[in-house]
């Protein structure tokens, strides 16, 4: 390439503009990584967007094991698809003598460990000694990253209440829409993957160009600034919750359906609308950037490692949040009160509980803001 680039150059170009041509060229190789994901998120989302709408409806109207069994079926087709294409996919024979990313990873903690000591010892030979520095920045390199997925985790708490406690919410609200045609309660979910489906093309088509002319930065905006904007925007959608909870419960007490909570709530469920579309944009935000920047951050031979992290902050999330909802469920149970997750949505406080979780977004935010002002991204990759 660079001897083609040199007949271009002196041929038919000109070296000035070669230069903008290769500068173009890229910045745009650089964007579409990040695009890479974004469209990625957006392709599962059309899927879960598809699945919610059928499935809820098959469940609610026809039967629960039909709906399960389609969901089995289509998972048997799939995989058949998967196999037609083996003829196709580049295999490749794993290396016996090659050590596991892991036992590698482990070394390097190890070796990390002794480094203090090391370097107070007298210097052994040239090679050792790089040896152990390049197992030493490996291991920091992976550490490093510890703080900043903590930090992510109370994002995790509030994308668990999509499916669980934003749910019982809407089964107790008025669901009609399109003469009289009430949904699934699940059916509420695709709120937020259709707010994905809307948000990615403007934030890959419209967002980013703009924050790119205004940062410098190809992608718009950073890994880490991209995860916290996420962030913020969760906690706006608890917070949001919550007040919408607190209006649920003043309706359900002006219309005397306290102790009857078979009969719904006199309030439509186009109120939950906002709180379902900010977690979804949110997600654009925080969830792709997660996956690109523990991916982008982590060491070559331990990239998996890197997408676990970001799976894992949502997995962890939900049980930080199921925990937290067995301890507040026993001390607010105590006494003659009720808890705030009575089975009674009307005597519960759901909506103390997304205070409390916005409480502990924003402190979180907070810790997470201090560690990515001080985070330095790796120098051998991209710093976007």
């Amino acid at each position: 390439m660079p001897l083609l680039g040199a007949v271009v150059a002196d041929s038919f170009l000109g070296r000035y503009r070669s230069i903008i041509l290769a500068y173009t060229l890229y910045v745009l190789e650089r964007a579409s990584r990040s695009s890479l994901f974004n469209w990625w998120f957006f392709s599962m989302s059309v899927g879960i967007y598809i699945a919610v709408i059928v499935v809820s409806y098959v469940q609610e109207n026809v039967g629960w094991g039909i709906a399960f069994g389609s969901l089995c079926a289509i998972m048997l087709c799939t995989f058949t698809f998967f196999l037609v294409g083996t003829p196709t996919y580049r295999l490749y024979k794993p290396t016996p003598s090659a050590e596991i990313p892991f036992a590698r990873f482990a070394r390097s903690l190890a070796t990390l460990a002794r480094s203090s000591g090391f370097m107070k010892r007298h210097r052994q030979r040239e090679e050792e000694d790089e040896e152990a520095t390049g197992k030493s920045e490996k291991a920091r390199e992976v550490l490093r990253l510890v703080p900043i997925w903590a930090a992510c985790l109370a994002y995790g708490m509030v994308y668990a209440q999509l499916m669980t406690l934003f749910n019982k919410q809407g089964r107790t609200m008025d669901r009609r829409v399109f003469d009289g045609l009430e949904l699934p309660p699940a059916a509420l979910q695709t709120i937020g993957a259709a707010s994905v489906l809307t948000f990615v093309p403007i934030y890959d088509h419209l967002l980013v160009p703009a924050l790119r002319y205004a940062t410098g930065n190809p992608s718009g905006l950073t890994l880490l600034q991209r995860v916290g904007t996420g962030m913020a925007i969760s906690l706006a959608a608890v917070s949001f919750a919550a007040l919408v909870e607190a209006r649920r419960l003043e309706v359900a007490w002006k219309h005397g359906l306290v102790d009857d909570p078979g009969v719904t709530v006199p309030m439509s469920c186009a109120w939950l609308v906002p709180q379902y579309a900010m977690m979804g944009v949110a997600d654009v935000f925080a969830l792709v950037g997660m996956q690109e920047f523990f991916y982008d951050q982590m060491p070559g031979e331990l990239r998996s490692l890197g997408l676990a992290l970001y799976l894992s902050v949502t997995g962890i999330g939900a049980l930080i949040s199921s925990a937290l909802i067995s301890f507040v469920d026993r001390v607010t149970s105590r006494g003659s009160g009720d808890s705030w997750f009575t089975d009674n949505l009307n005597r519960a406080h759901l909506d103390y509980f997304y205070w409390l979780l916005a409480g502990i977004s924003a402190a979180d935010l907070v810790l997470y803001l201090w560690l990515a002002r001080s985070y330095v991204y790796n120098n051998r990759k991209t710093t976007i």
